[in-house]
């Protein structure tokens, strides 16, 4: 599309006018961004994105994504200018309660808003994540007669953005992968909050890109429209299979000569200067949230012009789903989710004599779930041969088949769960990824974040205790499903037989609201045969549930999770017939639930309660109460073969049976 320069440029200083004016009016927000990266902006939804404001989900957009999502008013703006449902109360509004322009982006909050950032870094590796999806869509889907996805993924990031671990380790696997649908712009400002970036920084950032495997185009000028477009458009025209990065040259919070080009204009210090900066942009001076009749019929005709791509896309894919059924049938497929009852039964039970580790038993459960829901993903960082998540019978995900559903990482635990998030973001997949839960402590960021976005993710983390034994307490996780526990929206099960293991995953890839992390053992567990087949399997979908019922009017509840659920129930049989045993899988699944039925589990009038796990005991006192005791390791761990650990660190039946005893 041919470049109308003087719309656009008019286009971009009233997206700053229209920054400044909400950053001062709240007296908050980021100001250096938004006015740096204006014609960025101006070009991308002024004229080479392919997207559809009256769809912002429509399956062949271009996805953009804000990496550096505190300068969330550039994104905000256009998508003002460009005819979303982003009106101009709501720019008024920025940063206000229940707006739909909060202070960083936030998914399903704000149509066009593809993923929640701002905690840097985040947005390139969610980037990676919606090229990877968007490879494996076309794999997929796209028949040599009809092409449904050719779309490209394109994020704007900022030099905090490019210092980030999480971010390297992305570039690194998309570089690796060669998803040449990934665009990233570097608005490189040579500016970081504190100080210039020089300060921090001193790499060859374009050399660095070129040896990972990615092209690179320089813009000695990132405000230039002209040298903007044509960047853009040799990137998406790109033949050399490789990611493209364009680093663009700008001056941060252009247009407010007071600060502009200092670390000063980074946030909101420019807002002092807003009328004489309205004035040099050309703005009026009565008129606020100010856009010309000009600019406003542009986008409109824009937007029709974006509304005839559209509907020929959908006259194609019309022909395509027709000719297609079958892959119709399963692309649709991609909006619901088997129920966990109805994962369950695809799941075989466990013979009466297993006695497995909670991760080889996933393993297991795995491949009949995988085959339910044929477009679940699983990834490892470098992990397979230990996490036992991958997916038989299914290639690998690389740049030979595009079509795999094991996707391999190497040792980039952030990424991957970052990038994890980017999959589910883009809604077309399931996603599932992998590593020791140790290592959870550098998934932690993305996982919080998933959580906040409500994505159905799952994280199978497995090796969850004291159980992995020589590794030593570097590799033993005491502390790790306490800290996981307290993430808000993040359900966290550790179940405790290969019965309770089918349940976890039928719970959690039937979950759509929110991620899971799925903490499993290392050492062998045995099957609890006495608890029946259905208590155990629709009992870990609850959280919690009675395991051994006591028989004679109650004195005694033991609470256990994990691979210590055996000792409670040994521990029982010793208590006598007035003790009951309390599975608890999952703390969050188990607050779920009514009052009713945690009542049912856990009644109020026993309050002689003692919990076991290998971990931290602090958040067991909202079960068991003030007059209950805990078994557990308030300690790191020691080397020494799993079960030897377990027995010096006081994780044994006859501790709880200590423990009961002593409360009477």
């Amino acid at each position: 599309m041919k470049l109308n320069s003087k719309i656009l440029a008019q286009a971009a200083n009233q997206a700053r006018g229209l920054a400044i004016d909400a950053i001062h009016k709240c007296s908050s927000g980021h100001l250096g961004l938004p006015l740096g990266a204006a014609e960025i902006g101006a070009v991308l939804y002024g004229n080479t994105m392919v997207h559809n404001p009256a769809d912002p989900r429509w399956l062949n957009r271009d996805r953009f994504v804000l990496s550096a999502g505190h300068g969330s008013m550039v994104l905000y703006s256009w998508l003002h200018l460009s005819g979303y449902e982003v009106s101009s109360d709501d720019l008024k509004a920025f940063r206000q309660l229940h707006s739909k322009t909060p202070g960083h982006p936030e998914f399903k909050e704000t149509p066009g808003v593809e993923a929640t950032t701002g905690s840097l870094g985040q947005g390139i590796a969610n980037s990676v994540g919606f090229a990877m999806s968007g490879k494996m869509a076309a794999a997929r889907f796209n028949t040599e007669e009809h092409e449904i996805f050719d779309h490209h993924v394109i994020c704007l990031a900022g030099d905090g953005c490019m210092q980030e671990g999480v971010a390297l380790e992305a570039i690194s696997f998309a570089g690796h992968q060669k998803l040449d649908n990934l665009i990233l712009i570097y608005d490189s400002n040579d500016v970081t909050l504190d100080a210039m970036a020089d300060k921090t920084q001193s790499e060859n950032t374009a050399a660095r890109f070129k040896s990972i495997g990615w092209d690179v185009i320089t813009l000695a000028d990132g405000h230039d429209l002209a040298a903007i477009l044509k960047a853009v458009n040799k990137a998406k025209k790109s033949a050399s299979g490789k990611p493209q990065l364009i680093i663009a040259k700008t001056e941060i919070c252009r247009g407010i000569p007071e600060v502009a080009g200092t670390s000063k204009g980074h946030g909101e210090g420019g807002a002092k200067y807003a009328d004489s900066a309205r004035a040099g942009l050309g703005l009026p001076a009565d008129k606020h949230f100010y856009v010309s009749a000009e600019v406003s019929d542009y986008f409109a005709a824009h937007k029709k012009r974006l509304a005839r791509q559209y509907n020929k896309w959908k006259k194609t894919f019309k022909e395509w789903a027709a000719a297609n059924p079958e892959k119709a049938d399963l692309l649709a497929s991609r909006a619901t989710t088997p129920s966990a009852a109805a994962l369950l039964e695809t799941i075989p039970a466990f013979a009466p004599d297993t006695k497995l580790a909670s991760r080889a038993a996933g393993r297991d459960v795995l491949q009949p779930i995988a085959a339910a829901m044929p477009l679940l993903v699983s990834g490892s960082a470098d992990l397979y041969g230990s996490t036992l998540n991958y997916i038989k019978d299914a290639p690998d995900f690389d740049v030979a088949d595009r079509g795999g559903r094991n996707i391999r990482y190497g040792i980039r635990e952030h990424a991957m769960a970052a990038i994890t998030n980017g999959v589910a973001y883009d809604g077309i997949f399931h996603p599932s990824c992998a590593t020791f839960l140790v290592f959870a402590d550098y998934s932690r960021p993305s996982m919080r974040i998933a959580a906040l976005a409500g994505l159905p993710a799952v994280y199978i983390y497995t090796h969850d205790s004291i159980g992995v034994g020589e590794d030593g307490p570097t590799h033993q996780p005491v502390e790790t499903i306490s800290g996981l526990r307290v993430i808000p929206n993040l359900d966290v099960i550790r179940p405790g037989d290969p019965e309770e293991v089918a349940g976890a995953f039928a719970a959690a890839f039937s979950r759509t609201d929110g991620p899971t992390l799925l903490a499993l053992s290392r050492q062998a567990m045995p099957i609890q045969n006495e608890i029946s087949l259905d208590a155990r399997r629709t009992g870990t979908e609850k959280g919690a549930y009675i395991a051994v019922q006591e028989t004679e009017p109650l004195t005694h509840i033991l609470l256990a999770t994990g691979t210590e659920l055996q000792h409670a129930v040994v521990a029982a049989k010793t208590l006598g017939a007035s003790t009951r045993v309390v599975s608890v899988p999952s703390f969050e699944r188990f607050k779920r639930q009514s009052a009713d039925y945690r009542e049912s589990v856990l009644p109020n009038s026993c309050r002689n309660r003692v919990a076991i796990e290998a971990g931290v005991t602090g958040l067991w006192a909202q079960l068991v109460g003030l007059d209950g005791k805990v078994i557990g390791i308030d300690r790191f761990g020691l080397s020494a073969p799993g079960g030897t650990a377990m027995k010096e660190l006081g994780i044994t039946a006859e501790a709880v049976v200590a423990a009961a005893q002593s409360l009477g």
